[in-house]
């Protein structure tokens, strides 16, 4: 998005509404074309939405659709227009105000710093003075695509990285996100990575931050059609229970004899289920849980 002051103002004009699944998209359509310079829809109801299918997108039942506008427009007209494109839907919750411009680079830095994983890595904004000179850092933003190492699944995985000897190994990040995992394990001691998405912006994101931690030649980016051949001496996932219970085969497939398996982004309830999928093909230890979020990791004792 872009911020920047205009004529002298420094105010934003925002206005927003809740719909429904059917009327959320349409929504977001019609203000968009009305000039807004961002459209973000969030969750209205408190509904969480953890376990989409692969290649979905799904919406929640209440939807709160909230338009940024950079000139001065008259909401009140805005508002009259998209309620009488949908006549029939239920918009509810309007809200029509003026926000005062912030200095929204600052805000996201005053709230992230730099955060250790194991003995040896920490992810560190690029901001911020690694607080470890001699430990493995890897600089990393907020961006485009999620991944930062708050989360607890991906501080699992981050953890089990650090205590692993990836030296002259290839890494698998399936499902790569901001190429965290990928370049985690480049600095680590792994030979290669490659870095797989099926969002071009998680890619995007990825090659990025390969090339601001000075490892670009080390990680490959690819969507999951790529692969072709590759295998890896691990492979790392961090999705979400369902897509890893689909994926089994393929990801099963792309792990050497011997190799190892990291998989998380499942909720303890669901380990049961995750680990049947890869049983046959993989010894697990137990599992390592935080915040009911689970990291499963495997060695690969069959040829196959």
């Amino acid at each position: 998005m872009h911020y920047a002051y205009r004529n002298g103002m420094t105010d934003w004009h925002q206005i927003s509404v809740v719909a429904d699944v059917q009327a959320s998209d349409p929504v977001a359509d019609v203000l968009s074309q009305s000039g807004a310079v961002s459209v973000t829809l969030q969750d209205a109801a408190d509904q969480p939405l953890y376990e989409p299918p692969p290649d979905a997108h799904p919406l929640w039942r209440q939807t709160r659709i909230v338009a940024l506008f950079e000139e001065p427009v008259d909401l009140e007209v805005i508002r009259e227009s998209v309620s009488g494109a949908f006549p029939a839907a239920r918009l509810t919750g309007w809200n029509l105000e003026i926000v005062p411009d912030r200095a929204w680079e600052r805000e996201w830095m005053d709230h992230f710093s730099a955060m250790r994983f194991g003995d040896r890595l920490w992810i560190c904004p690029s901001h911020q003075q690694p607080p470890d000179s001699e430990a493995v850092n890897l600089l990393l933003d907020p961006g485009l695509a999620f991944g930062t190492g708050a989360h607890p699944t991906t501080a699992l995985c981050l953890e089990w990285l650090a205590a692993a000897n990836l030296h002259s190994l290839q890494v698998i990040d399936y499902g790569c996100g901001s190429g965290i995992l990928a370049i985690a394990a480049i600095l680590l001691g792994a030979k290669h990575a490659i870095a797989v998405d099926i969002d071009p912006q998680a890619l995007t994101a990825t090659a990025v931050n390969a090339r601001e931690n000075g490892v670009e030649n080390k990680v490959h980016c690819r969507i999951p059609g790529q692969l072709a051949d590759d295998t890896a001496d691990v492979m790392i996932a961090n999705i979400l229970a369902k897509p890893l219970e689909t994926l089994a085969p393929v990801l099963i497939g792309h792990v050497k004899p011997g190799g190892k398996l990291v998989l998380s982004g499942l909720l303890q309830e669901q380990i049961d289920e995750v680990r049947d999928a890869y049983q046959a093909d993989f010894q697990f230890a137990a599992a390592a849980i935080r915040e009911n979020w689970v990291r499963l990791d495997g060695v690969k004792t069959c040829d196959k």
